[in-house]
């Protein structure tokens, strides 16, 4: 994905609170390799994961895709 906005914000948002993909992983019953994917573009989130992140990180589920 050439334009991947999520994965830079997910990533930014993560490093920023000092968590590790597998620790974020295991907060979203997901393995650290779907974040990885996330992150990188290769797999999309569901909406009800996006919508956990949106809360989870304290943002709007806009600042997370745009």
């Amino acid at each position: 994905m050439e334009n991947n906005v999520f994965g830079k914000r997910l990533r930014e948002l993560r490093t920023e609170q000092g968590i590790s993909q597998r620790k974020l992983g295991e907060l979203f019953n997901v393995c650290n390799q779907t974040v990885s994917f996330w992150e990188t573009g290769r797999r999309e989130t569901d909406l009800d994961t996006l919508k956990a992140l949106e809360k989870f990180f304290d943002v709007s589920v806009d600042y997370l895709l745009e």
